[in-house]
């Protein structure tokens, strides 16, 4: 294969890219840094990738911020990590206005402080006619528990007669779960080598791409992004169906 000229134009990306930001701690420890150091620096690279991916022109950008497992962690750094989730509620939101951006938070908002559901219900309804990229924070997000609920919606319906068992299909499901209104992503990345996704849009991601790198989230950025594109075009996508 003939390699792509060095003008070519970049290559367009998926329209939904949902991202499970691991390595904070691991960077932290390798330059002998308290993980709290980590999570600030993982910070910056949300800060980064979301405009790059405003800019590439994706369409929907989920980070998989903290899931419902991350509650076991040592009080010390889950106070550090909705600490840290305030300061960005607080300090990013006026930016991600004025780039166009709209906020959307997915997961059980019930174990999040009442400030911090204040700060996120604020932040969506401002930039809730944001058109240029839908940013997707997955907070006190587990994709088992998410089905879980959306099963027990759909049996109480059908307990008190307002839905019959023939009317439950996929899309009726897909309309109960915390991401109804946005499209399935195309590629789901994981940062730090790990090759799982950690109970991350288990629905959802039925049919991504999945792309894992060794780089540490902190370290993360526009290249590693255009790399991940890359991969992603390299694939072919059946959906299941025979060659």
């Amino acid at each position: 294969m003939e390699p792509a000229p060095s003008n070519a134009d970049p290559l367009p990306p998926p329209a939904h890219i949902a991202i499970i930001m691991d390595g904070n701690g691991r960077w932290a420890k390798a330059r002998g840094l308290p993980r709290t150091a980590g999570h600030k620096r993982g910070a910056e690279s949300v800060r980064r990738t979301v405009e790059a991916a405003r800019e590439m022109g994706v369409s929907y950008l989920t980070l998989y911020g903290f899931s419902s497992e991350n509650w076991k962690r040592p009080a010390g750094e889950v106070a550090d990590l909705m600490g840290l989730l305030r300061l960005y509620l607080r300090k990013e939101i006026n930016t991600l206005h004025k780039n166009g951006i709209r906020l959307k938070v997915i997961g059980d908002r019930k174990r999040l402080g009442p400030d911090i559901t204040r700060l996120i219900e604020d932040a969506e309804s401002k930039t809730a006619g944001n058109t240029s990229l839908t940013l997707v924070l997955a907070l006190s997000y587990g994709g088992r528990q998410e089905l879980v609920e959306a099963a027990r919606r759909i049996a109480r319906d059908v307990a008190e007669g307002k839905l019959s068992l023939d009317a439950i299909d996929e899309e009726m499901l897909a309309g109960q779960l915390f991401t109804t209104g946005i499209p399935d992503p195309d590629l789901i990345i994981r940062t730090s080598g790990e090759q799982r996704i950690s109970n991350f849009l288990l629905w959802q991601g039925a049919y991504a791409e999945l792309v894992f790198i060794e780089t540490l989230w902190p370290e993360f950025g526009r290249k590693e992004l255009e790399d991940a594109i890359r991969d992603f075009h390299g694939r072919e996508r059946r959906y299941g169906a025979t060659r």
